[in-house]
């Protein structure tokens, strides 16, 4: 099973787990302090809230796919690679309350791009992995000088 994820910056998490629970008729599959996530069916998306006071509110925290192994991370790596585009694979990598495979790549507009699974639930809070260029602020996606070729990203999920 694959799924589109879309992960959002939000300002008031428990305003925002309302609405989206209204709106896809679902509850939160995950919810920590700052951080709920949805593991909807219909249509197939995983939807992830992140409460960040720093980024614009309703903004793209980043965009992914979320496959069932690390087999389908990999294939994923090495289409990929194949294909001309700059990769950073990481493995067993704490994100978003999970332990994870993943590659990014990004896109044409610098925005980041995760292909991923989940190995196991963490209590590992959001956003804990790269440092922000300005520093002011971390984050799960990697910096754009980590993804060999990709340039332009924004360096913070």
């Amino acid at each position: 099973m694959s799924r589109i994820q879309l992960a959002l910056n939000v300002s008031d998490i428990d305003a925002s787990v309302d609405f989206y629970s209204k709106l896809f008729e679902v509850e939160p599959a995950k919810r920590r302090p700052g951080y709920a996530n949805f593991a909807i069916s219909d249509p197939p998306l995983k939807l992830v809230l992140i409460e960040d006071v720093n980024q614009t509110p309703g903004t793209i925290n980043q965009l992914g796919v979320e496959v069932a192994s690390t087999d389908e991370v990999t294939a994923a790596q090495d289409r990929l690679a194949a294909s001309g585009l700059g990769t950073t694979l990481e493995e067993k990598t704490s994100c978003c309350y999970a332990l994870q495979d993943k590659v990014w790549v990004n896109g044409p507009g610098g925005e980041p791009w995760e292909i991923y699974t989940v190995l196991e639930d963490v209590e590992t809070p959001v956003g804990k992995l790269r440092p922000n260029e300005s520093g002011e602020s971390v984050c799960c996606a990697p910096r754009s000088d980590l993804i060999g070729a990709a340039t332009g990203a924004n360096p913070c999920c």
